[in-house]
């Protein structure tokens, strides 16, 4: 029980850090706005090919369907109207991941701007130059990682009876950590922290990573909502890593030998 309080007590931590971030639209007005830019190109983006999907989703379950056009007529519509919902259950659990990543991928001279605006207010740290465009193998990996979720998500979804539920409950949860290992990246990074240190500091603050990540997805699911809270989580973001490094720090600390 005192182990389920503590875990609940870092996830309602970790969600909190988005809306402290809000607080940073009061204070740097212009910056946060800039942070808006990527997630509006990412969502027109995904409308225009949703849109583009649903006109054309009953010719794609043709196209992919010739072995049926020999078929009685009922059971060719039946099987092409599933298939056409399946395309669309599919391209709609897609765009939890593909959201997060084009985002993420659009905004990253944006959101680095923020990030450096919210370390200068919080002190104690002068942020180092970072690359101004990630590499193309951690652009490789996002996706790929993207994608990986997705599709587990969407198996999940199949299994019968508990699929759906299991699936919503789930996609949230792999989105959220998705945005959180990518947003505290940055900060890390900047500290000469490598990927190997990072896993190893989130994971020793899991809960509190997870709570900061699904609060961030759950504004996602408001109309409009990425559009504010994606600057915000990244100022979220920073003090995310700082309140986990601090962590790591006590620990070791509280490890160390008393001295002779």
């Amino acid at each position: 029980m005192k182990r389920m309080r503590r875990v609940v007590r870092e996830l309602l931590a970790g969600a909190a850090l988005v809306p402290r971030g809000f607080g940073f639209w009061r204070r740097r007005p212009g910056v946060m706005a800039l942070g808006m830019l990527p997630a509006i190109i990412a969502g027109a983006l995904i409308a225009a090919v949703l849109i583009a999907l649903g006109l054309n989703v009953e010719a794609l379950a043709q196209a992919v369907t010739p072995f049926a056009d020999d078929w009685a007529e009922r059971d060719r519509g039946v099987l092409r109207t599933l298939l056409a919902l399946v395309i669309v259950a599919g391209a709609i659990i897609g765009t939890v991941y593909t959201f997060t990543t084009l985002t993420l991928l659009i905004g990253d001279p944006f959101y680095e701007r923020i990030w450096r605006a919210a370390e200068d207010e919080l002190g104690g740290f002068t942020p180092s130059p970072v690359r101004f465009w990630r590499s193309a193998g951690d652009g490789v990996v996002l996706v790929l990682r993207a994608l990986g979720y997705a599709l587990l998500t969407a198996l999940v979804g199949l299994i019968p009876v508990v699929g759906s539920v299991s699936a919503a409950v789930l996609g949230p949860v792999l989105a959220g950590h998705l945005i959180a290992r990518e947003l505290t990246t940055r900060p890390f990074e900047a500290r000469g922290i490598t990927a190997s240190e990072r896993a190893r500091l989130l994971r020793g603050s899991r809960a509190r990573e997870l709570g900061f990540g699904i609060a961030t997805q759950l504004f996602f699911l408001i109309p409009g909502g990425a559009i504010a809270v994606m600057p915000a989580a990244v100022v979220g973001a920073a003090h995310l890593a700082r309140s986990v490094l601090e962590r790591a720090a006590r620990e070791q600390t509280a490890t160390e030998p008393p001295p002779v």
